[in-house]
């Protein structure tokens, strides 16, 4: 049996579009790579600025115009003494204790609230949903639900900052159309082992659940960590007050009673304080930010 040799000639022009295309590529590259940088600097700039500030001289800070992003001397001199004030650790663990205990919490009734209503045989399942949903459209409203945490021995504790927000819809509905995602047969598997619905959702789904899970566990956590307008409404005992409530009346405290002439000016003293209630969630963000992207995507596959 003899074998034909065929050689296929490239067509005309294939080459030179090749080259057309492979330029206009780098070219689009180049302008998407030169926009994010100059997006990132946007970004990076103004913390940049408050960490340089918050350990800068105040004289090298006023020779500079207020602006200085390269200290040539550092001192920490700030910290020391927004640490010194025993208001800023005392907020610092109320926020701490907010934002782990909360946080927990949240997760902990998102998910319980999320499974059922991925089960399509649940019993008046669409009431739910579309009363779930209702809430989201229509609020009760700043007055009524303050008198609700009154009634209910709220004010002026902790749990007033992390009760009335202990479950978010959005973050249901995303946690929801993730289980719905997961094939039926694991279900019906575990099902047939003798697992009971306790079990399916801790040892089947839970483990196939963990970038969703710590998506929203991110959500609440920054949420939780940047704790502000509930604390302004129903907490008035100082020692309850959460981090950036405490930030902010420094801030404002500052503002009306700066002395150029003080041994230690109180605008460095203002950035260390953005600094500290900053920089924990800054930290924390990369070891979540990979499963960020995918647990959103995941949890958005169906309407």
């Amino acid at each position: 049996m003899t074998l034909v040799r065929t050689r296929i000639k490239p067509r005309a022009g294939t080459r030179s579009t090749t080259r057309i295309s492979s330029r206009e590529d780098r070219i689009a590259n180049g302008i998407v790579y030169l926009a994010l940088i100059v997006v990132a600097v946007v970004c990076v700039f103004p913390l940049l600025f408050v960490v340089a500030a918050s350990i800068t001289p105040y004289g090298e800070v006023l020779r500079n115009g207020g602006y200085i992003v390269i200290p040539r001397s550092v001192t920490f001199d700030a910290y020391r003494e927004l640490l010194s004030d025993p208001a800023i650790p005392r907020a610092l663990s109320v926020t701490v204790f907010i934002t782990v205990v909360g946080t927990a919490l949240n997760m902990l009734l998102t998910t319980l609230m999320a499974y059922p209503l991925s089960r399509k045989d649940l019993p008046g399942r669409s009431a739910v949903l579309l009363i779930a949903l209702f809430t989201t459209v229509f609020g009760a409203g700043m007055i009524p639900t303050y008198l609700i945490v009154k009634a209910t021995g709220l004010l002026d504790t902790v749990w007033a900052m992390i009760v009335p927000g202990a479950v978010s819809v959005f973050n249901v509905l995303i946690m929801k159309t993730f289980f719905e995602g997961i094939p039926e047969e694991l279900i019906d598997a575990a099902r047939i082992d003798g697992a009971g619905e306790l079990r399916i959702l801790v040892q089947v789904l839970l483990p196939l659940s963990v970038p969703v899970m710590l998506t929203l566990g991110l959500f609440y956590g920054v949420s939780h960590w940047n704790e502000f307008f509930q604390a302004i409404l129903y907490v008035r005992d100082q020692d309850l007050l959460p981090l950036q409530v405490v930030v902010r009346n420094l801030l404002a405290r500052s503002q009306a009673t700066e002395n150029a002439d003080a041994v230690l000016p109180l605008v460095t003293v203002q950035m260390a304080a953005v600094v500290v209630a900053a920089i924990p969630m800054i930290a924390v963000y990369p070891f979540v930010q990979k499963h960020f992207q995918k647990g959103v995507l995941l949890g958005s596959v169906k309407g």
